[in-house]
């Protein structure tokens, strides 16, 4: 099964070794992995910021890296969403509607695609300790996949997985959210932080970079101890 990499920004950027762990994994599954040096940003960034012109030039670039793909996998929940985005966006259009019809059906997360498309549960991953997962808000809400990464983690040798508490509250990342209203998102991501210590877990666990840069940088500045990791990393993980 032939597999196109969709990077992202922040994997690309700052979390590469989730990207690695992508990779690896895949092959060690049986697929057989390209990545498109042509990519490039989803336009998420831009999209929700109201530039939706200049994001229109970015989504129209992603099409043309990926025309030639069979599946689009991507390690990030919230960037599978923006392209299943992509035939609203350009309805109508008769240049570009067809295109993004193309590249939102054949586009999947990591996760989705390993339990819906490969069937596979058990990736023979293992690693010792307590941990938890963090439910993103665009992954399960825009692009609805709830189950596929708990079904995996539950396979993980060795690893005690624990409910977070209030799971479906969002960290405070929401991309721009962030940065324009700074304290309340301080407020939301210290509650998650407060619900990860209440479990007493180890590893905090999930799928999409702007949570796990959110929630790990406040982890770092107030000095908890506590490891976070993409499902990637977990899933091609050997401890």
């Amino acid at each position: 099964m032939k597999v196109s990499l969709f990077v992202t920004c922040l994997i690309d950027l700052f979390y590469t070794n989730a990207g690695k762990a992508t990779v690896e994994l895949l092959e060690r599954l049986g697929c057989e992995v390209d990545f498109p040096e042509a990519q490039t940003c989803c336009g998420q960034p831009a999209y929700n910021s109201g530039y939706v012109k200049e994001a229109k030039e970015a989504m129209k670039q992603m099409m043309r890296a990926f025309a030639h793909a069979d599946y689009v996998v991507t390690p990030s929940g919230s960037c599978a969403a923006m392209l299943k985005e992509y035939p609203h966006i350009f309805r109508g259009d008769p240049e570009w509607e067809e295109e993004a019809k193309r590249l939102a059906a054949k586009t999947y997360e990591l996760t989705q695609f390993l339990v819906d498309v490969l069937k596979v549960e058990d990736v023979g991953a293992s690693l010792h300790g307590r941990a938890t997962y963090h439910t993103s808000c665009h992954m399960t809400r825009l692009l609805g996949v709830k189950d596929a990464p708990l079904r995996l983690l539950e396979h993980v040798k060795g690893l005690e997985l624990v409910p977070l508490p209030n799971a479906h509250q969002c960290c405070g990342f929401g991309g721009t959210f962030s940065v324009k209203m700074g304290p309340i998102s301080e407020q939301m991501v210290d509650e998650k932080i407060e619900h990860i210590e209440e479990v007493e877990a180890d590893y905090l666990i999930g799928a999409d970079c702007g949570c796990l840069m959110n929630i790990g940088g406040r982890i770092e500045r107030l000095g908890k101890p506590i490891r976070v990791m993409h499902i990637a990393e977990v899933l091609n993980a050997r401890n």
